[in-house]
């Protein structure tokens, strides 16, 4: 929705903190960039690949459903930013300032299969000010706090490695590293 109805960098206020902001990247989520495009579509898919092998085996295993649960919230956000990666340079002109992005017949998209850019539109500006003038380094700077500017596939990722770590990672220890007991003689 927000490709085709929108222009690149066009924002819609929800409210003070919550704005629908058109943007794209190249990279990984909240629009990092580390490695080259093609690098990171084809680590994205080789992740999905074992992830889905991993997805199946905890689940034939009968693992708690809330890992389950946060491994395909993972799987899932990968898999929607390998769509956008993989698909949108072909099937999508260029989205600009003037210019609406729309479908278009294959090779007159914006770009070529693996180079497409990932589609990310919230944004949570939820403190926007300016630092003091007294104080020392950043007086008088602007500062946002939360700029990131992502998707639901990166919402999924991260909220999916959050919960493992924050009410998994004791399960993963004994999951995955069973250590015997010491013997006392």
């Amino acid at each position: 929705m927000v490709k085709t109805h929108m222009y690149w960098h066009e924002s819609i206020r929800i409210t003070d903190w919550f704005y629908i902001y058109f943007t794209e990247n190249n990279g990984m989520a909240f629009g990092m960039e580390i490695f080259g495009k093609l690098f990171l579509t084809l680590f994205r898919i080789a992740a999905v690949v074992f992830g889905s092998w991993y997805l199946h085996k905890i689940i034939k295993r009968q693992l708690k459903v809330g890992y389950i649960i946060c491994i395909a919230l993972i799987l899932a956000g990968a898999i929607g930013n390998i769509i956008d990666s993989v698909f949108y340079g072909v099937i999508f002109n260029e989205s600009t300032h003037y210019q609406i992005a729309h479908f278009v017949p294959y090779g007159e998209g914006y770009s070529t299969w693996f180079y497409g850019k990932v589609v990310d539109m919230f944004y949570f500006p939820i403190i926007d000010t300016n630092w003091p003038e007294w104080m020392p380094v950043v007086g008088g700077d602007h500062f946002i706090f939360f700029s990131p500017i992502f998707n639901f596939a990166d919402a999924a990722i991260s909220c999916g490695i959050i919960s493992l770590l924050i009410f998994y990672s004791k399960y993963l220890n004994d999951t995955h590293h069973h250590i015997e007991p010491k013997s006392n003689s």
